[in-house]
């Protein structure tokens, strides 16, 4: 069943997301206006058309459609359970979110035995003091600190991010560099579990992550020749970017492994409803409020030592991007179907990435995405006749040699388990 269930994860992650790029890159592309902008002259407008104005939106569109995907997936559940008769709240386990401990039992009872308890700690607080006071609330923030809706929070935050400074770094490098950045993307996960979260991997995780990293990064860098593209120079502070951006990638996947470690009850669905939730509430006030035209301006308001140059740059503010989303996509048409397109199949693709997260960890989901786009290479060179060099066909036999020693070692352990169920 294991086995089954990680075929049908990766072969939905591929075959979402490999429309989904599809249905990025056409947003990518220029659309045509039914009125010219005013900006540009009637000569140009019919030839060129406009880039949609926000990736903000994009992301905001995605977290919408997610976040309804999960609930569709979750009615669905209860209603095959014979469960849909309960409380909606316990269906998306909001029941879970704040009167849950660890393990997902309610607390209810356990603060009704341990009032004796409390009531000892009472008067022991009033004999130390100030010194036990201040313990209980680094206990007390502690735990918010590792509580459900903390760390949801915290991945929501994370994967906010993650998107606009991986854009920015892209515009400050090439894209086969940041495509060989994603690609060892398997060592901040490894190392972010290991360091902040103390959790332990058998011995050959580790080899399996070098041989993988190693294969895709020896495909990648020879998939040029050797040769980066015209006016892809990277700038220090694109690969300073890239860093924070695979660092951040890296925070979010081990944060999503404590968060199922430690609520073994709150399942990858209800995960991605309120984490595509929480991430609406953090983008709404960046589409609604008006923001500078230019951010950068405001460091140039900072003291001396703070401020990137001398003089000072005026403030100007935008109109909010809901409004400039809204009168592009009455102005361009064509735009609304890769949207939904994009939106739809970014939901659809989450439901197998919770899923695979929930069964198998992060550590093997993030193996699936970044081999995507070498099983996706090798699928074009089968259909479409490409050639590809020795030094990548050997990275395609050091990855599939990580990808064997991972299978091998499965099966191993299935059959152990076997042996002991016997």
């Amino acid at each position: 069943m294991g086995v089954l269930r990680l075929g049908i994860c990766i072969s939905g992650v591929y075959a979402a997301f490999l429309l989904w790029a599809i249905a990025q890159e056409r947003l990518s592309a220029p659309f045509p206006s039914t009125s010219p902008h005013p900006h540009t002259s009637p000569v140009d407008y019919p030839t060129k058309g406009d880039k949609f104005p926000s990736s903000l939106f994009l992301n905001y569109a995605q977290a919408v459609a997610s976040s309804l995907s999960a609930l569709c997936y979750l009615l669905f559940n209860a209603w095959r359970a014979g469960n849909l008769h309960k409380n909606l709240s316990k269906i998306i386990g909001f029941d879970l979110l704040f009167t849950s401990d660890s393990s997902g039992k309610a607390v209810e009872k356990r603060t009704q035995q341990n009032s004796n308890d409390n009531e000892k700690d009472n008067s022991k607080i009033a004999q130390n003091g100030h010194a036990s006071s201040d313990r209980k609330k680094q206990i007390g923030n502690k735990s918010w600190r590792k509580s459900l809706p903390a760390l949801l929070l915290q991945v929501s935050l994370f994967q906010t991010l993650a998107g606009p400074i991986g854009f920015l770094a892209l515009r400050h490098i090439s894209y086969p560099t940041m495509v060989l950045g994603k690609s060892c993307k398997l060592i901040p996960v490894l190392l972010l579990n290991v360091l902040l979260y103390r959790r332990r991997f058998s011995p050959h995780k580790y080899v399996v992550v070098a041989l993988v990293t190693v294969g895709i990064s020896l495909f990648m860098l020879l998939a040029e020749g050797g040769k980066k593209k015209k006016g892809g120079n990277d700038s220090a502070w694109g690969l300073w970017l890239l860093g924070v951006n695979l660092f951040i990638d890296g925070l979010t996947n081990s944060t999503q492994d404590q968060l199922f470690s430690t609520y073994p009850h709150f399942s990858g669905q209800q995960m991605m409803f309120f984490m595509s939730f929480f991430t609406q509430l953090l983008l709404l006030p960046l589409l609604l409020l008006p923001l500078p035209a230019h951010p950068l301006s405001l460091l140039t308001h900072l003291p001396f030592p703070l401020s990137p140059s001398q003089s000072t740059m005026p403030i100007s503010f935008a109109k909010p991007e809901i409004l400039n989303c809204i009168s592009f996509i009455l102005s361009h048409p064509t735009v609304l179907s890769p949207l939904l397109a994009y939106a739809l199949l970014g939901g659809l693709g989450q439901l197998f990435i919770f899923e695979t997260i929930q069964h198998f960890g992060s550590l093997t989901l993030v193996m699936v995405t970044v081999t995507r786009k070498l099983f996706t290479m090798l699928l074009s060179v089968v259909v479409f006749e490409h050639q590809l060099t020795k030094g990548q066909w050997i990275g395609v036999g050091v990855v599939f040699g990580g990808i064997g020693v991972e299978a091998g070692m499965k099966r191993r352990e299935m059959l152990k388990r076997t042996k002991k169920d016997k």
